[in-house]
């Protein structure tokens, strides 16, 4: 097999690439109970197929091909909802590449945000706004060179509210990819029953740069907001990424907001005080028994490979007891590819195996060729599944 054979097939998920053997265990003892244990982790081809299959099927063309975030939610009803951001809908060739988006004279349609739904029997439903010849996401720009990418979501009786982060290009004829600024965050209030088109749309808190809703949990009769601070450093320009933590009582984000302080718990915004650094701009935080685990992608190292786990025996930390669990293998597996915001997936996991995903994307910019490796490779820009056994 050639490298770029190897690297295509490693990057869809079928050659297993041995995962870096978890670290010693360690972590702090909670309520008298020891830490849990962690078992090597291993790619979850069952998933990593399944969204293979649906994204490649062509059975629709204003459907799923590929797109990143890949948050979850297992609503009442027993549906599994899929939330992501950048998303490619349309027609996969049968050489494995997609078309140019329509903004660059292609047929593929490319919108900001979308839903992928789960049925009770297993099957895969895309859901947009617009219409199925003009495709928009259900959380459109609100203004041109603006767009919502997708936070965390949760439940709330017959709707299901999600926090989206509001980005802008500030200089949008300079044809530069990256050159985006965070707004503020908001929250999108959806029926159950139709995701296409939220209910409302709500400004959150916003007035300290923290882009809530990089994780949420409930627990102890709150739902726990977790954020992500970019801080650049107006000297050196180097970008640290710090925790914060909020909460609110019951499953409503619509109450009112508190914020860990160092001592305690604040009305206030302003009084949000950094957990830890090296979080991601999306991650996660889940309960087992008296301990928390913080599922992150370390950005103390940039495009690194390692998944880590971190441990507490509160939902507002702090994390500790860092140790890599998993290194993914399509970082490196060719030029530009890497790997980013790692999270578990509570809806898919079980008492014995964490589910978690990452994404994958490529900074190839097409000046050697004329052809982003995302238009050339569809399998690239598609979240992977991994499993992770967990005991105690």
């Amino acid at each position: 097999m050639s490298r770029s054979a190897l690297a295509l097939a490693v990057a869809a998920g079928l050659v297993v690439v041995p995962a870096a053997p978890a670290a010693a265990q360690a972590g702090p003892v909670c309520s008298g109970r020891p830490a849990p244990t962690f078992g090597t982790a291993t790619q979850n081809l069952a998933m990593n197929w399944k969204f293979t299959d649906y994204g490649n099927s062509n059975a629709r063309l204003d459907d799923w091909t590929g797109g990143d975030t890949t948050y979850s939610l297992k609503l009442s009803d027993g549906r599994i909802v899929f939330a992501y951001s950048d998303t490619f809908l349309g027609k996969v060739n049968e050489d494995g590449s997609r078309p140019p988006v329509v903004e660059e004279g292609g047929t593929t349609p490319f919108i900001n945000n979308s839903f992928v739904v789960q049925g009770t029997n297993g099957a895969l439903r895309t859901v947009i706004g617009g219409t199925s010849a003009d495709p928009e996401a259900p959380m459109p720009p609100p203004q041109p060179a603006h767009w919502y990418w997708a936070g965390d979501l949760t439940q709330h009786g017959s709707e299901v509210q999600q926090l989206y982060r509001e980005y802008y290009d500030p200089d949008p004829g300079n044809g530069t990819s990256w050159d985006l600024k965070w707004k503020r965050n908001v929250l999108a209030r959806f029926s159950t029953a139709d995701l296409s088109d939220p209910k409302s749309v709500q400004a959150m808190p916003s007035a300290i740069g923290v882009q809530w809703g990089s994780a949420l949990l409930e627990d102890g009769g709150y739902t726990y907001i977790y954020g992500t601070e970019d801080y650049i450093d107006p000297d050196t320009q180097k970008n640290t990424k710090y925790l914060h933590v909020a909460r609110v009582r019951g499953d409503d984000l619509r109450g009112t907001w508190s914020y860990r302080t160092a001592g305690g718990w604040s009305s206030r915004e302003t009084d949000s005080v950094r957990q830890m650094s090296g979080i991601s701009n999306e991650f996660s935080v889940t309960r087992r028994g008296a301990h928390y685990i913080l599922v992150n992608q370390d950005t103390e190292y940039a495009f690194g490979a390692e998944i880590d786990i971190s441990l507490s025996c509160s939902a507002e930390g702090p994390f500790t007891a860092e140790r890599a669990v998993y290194t993914t293998p399509e970082t490196g597996s060719w030029p530009d590819v890497y790997t980013y915001n790692a999270h578990q997936h509570a809806s898919l996991s079980s008492d014995g195996n964490l589910v978690i995903s990452y994404n994958v994307n490529t900074l190839d910019d097409a000046k050697d060729d004329g052809v982003n490796d995302n238009y050339r490779y569809v399998s690239i820009y598609r979240p992977r599944y991994i499993d992770l056994p967990v005991s105690g």
